[in-house]
């Protein structure tokens, strides 16, 4: 069987920046275990699988080792196969994921995601996860994934945590988090558990960010800023009353297009 892959750089305007993510189209679902071995031999934080629904997709994810029920990038390195390969008239598709749907729109030269809301609790201490951040927050909060807050940006650039310690405490992922120097916040996001030890930019991160920095600040839009080695850029905001939404725009840029055969 041969298949189309693209390879896209997403939420950043620039090549070898941003977070890589591929992207698989498919006339049909294949096996689960060979989308992971796919995303096992693609070895990027994910790989986007999408199959045609009418006149929308329906999109899954997997990273080199197990499926997530939302991933921000790779949606948008797939609404850019679509809008740029695929269906290049279009400026909005809607995928259907297990998160609900998720629609993206075109805006000049970027891609909105329009993805839901997240909230966080206050955590309560927990010794064994601040050692493997190898810095104490300020804060703890916690739901799926846990948001670690700290006071300065330098802090949070220069974490070097232990990877196996955060896998120890079966945390599935921590953002850790601090106001901006030149942008409304900035985060770094560690996910050793599902296979991701430090991903470059996560749509799925802000999705708990923008409500947690809308209390904080007072205010529903933002500039972020993920503070990787390859750097992301995402501009968000938090929209809704009772249901709340979180638009997250970015661009995105072409790497590698090809076939693979399985």
């Amino acid at each position: 069987m041969r298949l189309r892959i693209w390879q896209v750089d997403a939420f950043t305007g620039r090549r070898f920046g941003g977070n890589p993510a591929a992207v698989v189209p498919l006339e049909a679902w294949l096996p689960d275990e060979l989308m992971l071995a796919i995303a096992g031999e693609n070895n990027l934080s994910e790989t986007a699988f999408f199959v045609r629904d009418g006149n929308e997709y329906q999109i899954r994810w997997f990273t080199p080792a197990r499926e997530v029920a939302l991933c921000g990038h790779a949606t948008l390195a797939s609404a850019y196969v679509v809008f740029h390969e695929l269906a290049p008239q279009r400026t909005k598709v809607v995928f259907g994921s297990q998160s609900g749907p998720l629609p993206v729109e075109r805006n000049g030269d970027k891609l909105v995601l329009d993805f839901p809301a997240n909230r966080l609790e206050p955590a309560p201490e927990h010794p064994a996860l601040v050692a493997a951040l190898g810095r104490a927050p300020r804060e703890l909060h916690q739901a799926k994934q846990w948001l670690a807050l700290y006071d300065s940006e330098e802090e949070v650039r220069a974490l070097n945590p232990n990877m196996a310690g955060i896998v120890a405490t079966g945390v599935y992922g921590v953002i850790a988090t601090a106001p901006g120097r030149d942008c409304d916040f900035v985060s770094r996001f560690f996910a050793p558990t599902a296979g991701v030890p430090e991903d470059p930019a996560t749509g799925s991160a802000h999705t708990y960010l923008t409500p947690f920095w809308a209390k904080k600040l007072g205010k529903s839009s933002f500039f972020a800023r993920q503070v990787s080695a390859r750097g992301g850029e995402l501009w968000t905001e938090l929209r809704g009353n009772a249901e709340q939404r979180v638009s997250i725009a970015g661009s995105a840029v072409p790497y590698l297009q090809g076939i693979i055969d399985v």
